[in-house]
């Protein structure tokens, strides 16, 4: 009896019994009808799992030491506050930088400086392209262990904007500069999954249409830099976390094992690193402080996914300009999980349940298949020139929102349990709904918006009555 191992004596129960047993319970209800349903990317989710689900099916483990940090944008339009709010939060909790690089001259000596660049990761996004500037940044940062990641994505700024930064040819010159120039010491790569999620994209989508944004890099890698850098190249992807709780933990250990079977193909030896965030798809104005709750479970979704770098998003973030209050409750929201419910402990915790692997399996194979699918007509980019991508995103998109016009998505606050005495009109420093502008653009741009949206704007019209 000393080692007789953990409930063993009881019998143990095949998964034919249960589901016989609930089929008994239901009572002559049909089962499927009554306890199946199907999610946006055509899963069908059981009441119950069991290790039947996963015969002859592989499991997806994270590293033994994974770890993940405490990310903190920071917009770098003034290097001198840029450089002082960064040494402010990194002694209030926040463990990694994200600097926001707008299209400007910037001075990188100043917007580092008292930062220890081997204890520190810093990463960089651009909204701009500069040549000289980014080798100047790979100059600076060129020291020993430097934990540095530039973040370049040309295509993310094609599909955000509908334009490349210059053009596909000089955009993708001062890419190869940049390659030569760092021989694979630093990540050069960001992958922004983000913007489809945003838009209203499935996580199906969102996996294959990441995978084959990153395809369309390394096939550019493999033609202008040697074997040697491409076994270290490394990538970002920037991923943002919704509020389908299990399956966004499944979502982010299917994106890794995904980039580990590309990679593979390519001999690419390392991990990807993912950035991930909350999305702001339903997030809302009214009741606003609901958002924190959201927040704080999308972030516990990024911690058992395996993202290795976190940044919360302020609860005001829809309407108010950035504020220290704002960010130092999201902060805290991540300081909390970390250090008071020991979520840099549980990590692996996802890991071997039924539920979770099974949808891991499902969302990376059905990913695959629609990744192969991309390939087979031409790839990622001929497919954004076509507009097939921008398409499916936005039938996807259609649906969501018919679901949440219905009430089978629900928003506390904003279609349902609303506080009719809630007022926002005059708390807007932002313009919280989708921005149009008359411009020109080579392809039809991916446009992030809010389920809640229409609703507000509703909302805010009678405000002023």
């Amino acid at each position: 009896m000393k080692n007789q191992p953990l409930f063993s004596e009881f019998k143990s129960v095949s998964s034919k019994e249960w589901k016989q047993k609930i089929q008994f319970d239901l009572k002559g209800a049909d089962y499927n009808d009554t306890l199946v349903w199907q999610s946006l990317e055509g899963i069908k989710v059981k009441p119950f799992y069991h290790n039947e689900d996963l015969e002859n099916k592989p499991t997806f483990s994270l590293p033994k030491d994974h770890s993940w940090q405490i990310g903190q944008y920071i917009y770098s339009g003034n290097t001198i506050l840029a450089n002082e709010k960064a040494l402010n939060v990194l002694q209030w909790g926040a463990e990694s930088i994200i600097f926001r690089i707008p299209d400007a001259v910037i001075d990188f000596n100043q917007l580092l400086r008292g930062i220890d660049l081997k204890t520190t990761p810093i990463q960089f996004q651009f909204e701009a392209l500069d040549s000289k500037q980014l080798k100047l940044l790979l100059a600076i940062t060129e020291k020993p262990d430097s934990k540095t990641m530039l973040n370049i994505d040309l295509l993310g700024n094609l599909a955000r904007t509908g334009n490349w930064f210059h053009s596909q040819k000089k955009d993708h010159q001062i890419l190869n500069e940049i390659l030569q120039v760092n021989k694979g010491e630093r990540l050069v790569f960001s992958v922004d999954t983000s913007l489809y999620q945003n838009a209203g994209a499935n996580m199906v989508q969102q996996l294959a249409y990441g995978l084959s944004h990153a395809h369309e890099y390394l096939n550019h890698t493999q033609s202008v830099t040697s074997s040697v850098v491409n076994k270290s190249q490394e990538f970002t992807f920037k991923v943002a976390v919704g509020s389908n709780y299990f399956f966004e933990i499944a979502k982010l250990r299917a994106l890794r094992w995904l980039w580990q079977t590309l990679a593979a193909a390519y001999t690419i030896e390392t991990e990807c690193h993912i950035l991930a965030v909350p999305t702001k798809r339903n997030k809302t104005l009214y009741d606003f402080n609901v958002n924190m709750l959201r927040t704080t479970s999308e972030c516990m979704a990024a911690v058992l996914g395996g993202a290795n770098t976190i940044c919360n998003l302020p609860y005001d973030a829809m309407y108010h300009k950035d504020n220290e209050f704002g960010e130092r409750i999201s902060r805290n929201q991540l300081l909390l999980l970390k250090e008071e419910s020991y979520f840099d402990e549980a990590i692996h915790a996802a890991e071997g349940t039924y539920y979770i692997e099974t949808i891991t399996n499902q969302l990376a194979e059905k990913a695959l298949a629609l990744f192969k699918q991309i390939e087979k007509v031409g790839g990622f980019l001929k497919q954004m020139h076509e507009g097939t991508i921008q398409r499916k995103i936005k039938e996807s998109a259609e649906k969501e929102q018919i679901l949440f016009d219905t009430g089978d998505i629900t928003a506390i606050g904003t279609n349902k349990y609303e506080n009719p005495n809630d007022k926002m009109l005059q708390e807007l420093e932002l313009y919280p709904f989708v921005k149009t502008a008359k411009r020109k653009t080579i392809i039809a741009p991916i446009i992030e918006k809010r389920l809640a949206e229409k609703i507000e704007q509703q909302r805010l019209k009678n405000e002023k009555k």
